[in-house]
């Protein structure tokens, strides 16, 4: 029910904190991988490695998902090259080129900053599953849209365990706007999995807790203390419900928002 082999799978932010994992373990099940990432050279070089490591098909292709034109290309390319697509894994997310900027205290956060991240982290979604979601409704075989949200587009963070934390250097907090819109692929989530039902394409909702992924310790240490497991995630942790998703292991499953979370959203 796990096989893959001989479909086609489609990952946007395929070389961001998530991505690279995502595709491996993609590749591993046997399937054919597009690397759609804002860095063309990543892409390929991860491209290259899936290839070599898997004997599956891999490319990258560089695409700014919040352009409509951008997006329409790729999409053309993918069906062009492999025919049709049958997983999109829906994960991009911005790229935070300012991390102070992003991290503002929300009564200092400006408008031009939220309509940044949000043309990428909610608008983004919206044009890559709107291309790639009709193609697989007009294909025979339907298709499997998995959206990368986060445990905070169900519930607000506890402020308190960013007391002292930061990332890289820079003290973090979770912005109004991440919330926002990942809340956001949530209800798109549940919208597109109702009108494309009938179709055979499946579109659920992954909500990730916090993965380690440069966080200094004392973040890690709060972080864990609200979590029932008593730590963080590992990467590679969150790419089986991925697998399930994309496979016929879960073919009557759709609209559903999907915790990967060690327990957290049970408290």
């Amino acid at each position: 029910m796990f096989e893959l082999t001989g479909k086609t799978a489609l990952i946007t932010g395929a070389c961001g904190t998530l991505g690279p994992v995502f595709a491996n373990a993609l590749a591993e099940f046997g399937a054919n991988i597009v690397l759609c990432d804002i860095k063309p050279n990543s892409a390929e070089i991860l491209a290259q490695t899936i290839t070599e490591r898997f004997g599956v098909r891999a490319i990258g292709i560089e695409c700014d998902i919040s352009d409509k034109e951008a997006v329409a290309a790729m999409t053309q390319q993918v069906v062009g090259s492999f025919g049709t697509v049958n997983i999109l894994l829906n994960n991009a997310a911005n790229n935070m080129p300012d991390a102070k900027e992003y991290f503002s205290r929300f009564e200092d956060y400006s408008l031009k900053e939220w309509r940044r991240v949000l043309s990428v982290d909610l608008d983004g979604m919206f044009l890559v599953a709107q291309a790639v979601g009709d193609v697989m409704a007009n294909s025979e075989c339907g298709g499997s849209i998995i959206q990368t949200a986060s445990v905070y587009a169900s519930y607000a963070s506890d402020n308190r365990i960013y007391e002292g934390a930061n990332f890289n250097g820079v003290a973090i907090n979770n912005p109004a706007v991440y919330s926002a819109g990942k809340a956001g692929v949530l209800g798109l989530t549940r919208w597109l999995a109702t009108y494309w039902a009938d179709r055979g394409v499946r579109v659920n909702a992954l909500l990730p807790g916090g993965v380690e992924a440069g966080q200094n310790s004392e973040f890690k240490s709060r972080y864990g203390a609200r979590v029932p497991m008593g730590r963080m995630a590992q990467k590679q942790e969150i790419a089986g419900a991925v697998i399930w998703l994309a496979s016929d292991a879960s073919s009557y499953v759709t609209g559903q928002n999907i915790f990967v979370d060690g327990g957290l959203s049970a408290w």
